[in-house]
């Protein structure tokens, strides 16, 4: 028993902001003179715009949107769905699952569940959504996600310690992703997974409010990140867990048509390309267009390379994420 990707889609919101946008207006929110020049970010990430949502726009409406679209290119009726899996950084509430929000607004009552793990979230949904249609209790499932991390930016800096604590979300941007997977005995679909985690990092960037640790502190509901410290663990990631992978499968990176990375900066990018060797034009880049959209970068990403015709049946699709907290993740299919 395999299971297959039946189809996979993105959602965008339409409002878009430039990087000099967002520089100006943390300049003009701040209450203290930075001296940001309105390019540096854009020369600093690379991310030339990202979308965000209006304010009447919530994480699971952007799900709900990429579910009906991608149910819609497969010709798949909502009913055949027996399972829900929202798989996000973002969510709408902290409690109950987002994924009871998700399945209300569709209109259905089927199995669902909430699996998180920032960046990563998409990819371990779809390691769960696996792991539960082999087992047979599932026929098909939706794995899906919106991501709003505009929500966390903090825009208006006290000092000049808060600007590079808090810098690291002016590369978000806003997006959804669903994908549909159901079991098949056809020889195609998921083939590898593997995980990792190196835990002892888990305080170097996030959104810390919410939970137990700061539960109504909300100086803590923005993202911060140790700048300085993020660059040392990222710099640490080698490609040993890609490189098993490969001797694993038989596999090299010229056996995919397409990579799909998480991207937080071009610059990330560039070095993650170097250690590897992977080509730049196996790479689907979203980044400049869309920002860091943390864990619907690479579905968005597989979306638009299936509608460009870069991803067609029968190729093969190697995702790779890294997220904080910090994991590892790799998945290698036959789409």
């Amino acid at each position: 028993m395999n299971v297959r990707i039946v189809g996979v889609a993105g959602s965008i919101p339409d409002c878009v902001m430039t990087s000099k946008e967002v520089v100006q207006q943390v300049k003009q929110l701040s209450p203290i003179r930075l001296p940001l020049p309105n390019n540096l970010l854009e020369m600093m990430t690379g991310i030339k715009q990202r979308h965000f949502i209006t304010d009447d726009v919530q994480a699971s409406d952007l799900a709900v949107d990429a579910a009906c679209r991608v149910l819609a290119q497969t010709n798949t009726p909502l009913h055949e769905i027996d399972l829900i899996v929202w798989a996000s950084a973002s969510q709408d509430v902290a409690e109950p699952a987002t994924a009871h929000i998700v399945q209300s607004k569709l209109g259905i009552n089927v199995a669902v569940m909430d699996v998180k793990n920032a960046c990563n979230s998409f990819i371990n949904g779809m390691q769960v959504a696996e792991a539960l249609l082999k087992s047979g209790q599932y026929r098909k499932a939706l794995v899906v996600n919106g991501e709003t991390p505009s929500r966390f930016i903090r825009w208006d800096m006290q000092n000049r310690e808060a600007l590079l604590e808090h810098m690291a979300g002016f590369t978000f941007g806003d997006a959804g992703a669903a994908m549909l997977l159901e079991a098949t005995e056809q020889d195609t679909g998921i083939f590898y997974r593997k995980f990792q985690s190196l835990s002892q990092y888990w305080d170097i960037g996030g959104v810390f409010g919410g939970g137990s640790m700061h539960a109504r502190d909300l100086e803590y509901s923005y993202f911060r990140g140790k700048g300085e410290k993020l660059n040392e663990v990222f710099d640490l990631v080698g490609p040993d867990m890609l490189f098993d992978a490969f001797e694993a499968t038989g596999l090299t990176a010229d056996d995919f048509s397409r990579v799909l990375v998480h991207q937080v900066t071009m610059n990330y990018l560039k070095i993650f390309l170097q250690k590897t060797g992977i080509a730049r034009e196996k790479v689907v880049l979203t980044l400049p267009e869309y920002g860091n959209m943390a864990a619907a970068s690479m579905p968005v990403g597989f979306s638009l390379a299936v509608e460009r015709g870069e991803i067609q049946r029968g190729d093969k699709v190697l995702m790779l994420g890294i997220a904080g907290g910090l994991s590892l993740g790799i998945v290698m299919l036959e789409y």
